[in-house]
């Protein structure tokens, strides 16, 4: 079972109805679902945004030609399933 804990967070008005808003129109059953859903998001985003970062300044690889897929190809038919 998942430890939850509580936090609360002061709106102002506008913001208030339009996470009510979106409570209502994606479907979800409380506020607390809707803000645990942007926050895995937010946290999703910026895992991949580190991750896009890490490739954009790592070393040139291989070059993604026939040949490697190929190579790709035959090890994942080696593998037993």
């Amino acid at each position: 079972m998942i430890s939850m804990g509580t936090m609360n967070v002061s709106l102002p008005d506008s913001l208030r109805v339009f996470v009510d808003e979106q409570v209502v129109a994606g479907g979800y059953s409380t506020t607390s679902e809707y803000v645990r859903e942007l926050l895995r998001r937010e946290r999703d985003r910026t895992r991949l945004r580190a991750l896009l970062l890490e490739g954009a300044e790592s070393p040139p690889g291989e070059t993604a030609d026939g040949a490697y897929f190929e190579g790709l190809r035959k090890v994942v038919r080696r593998k037993p399933r």
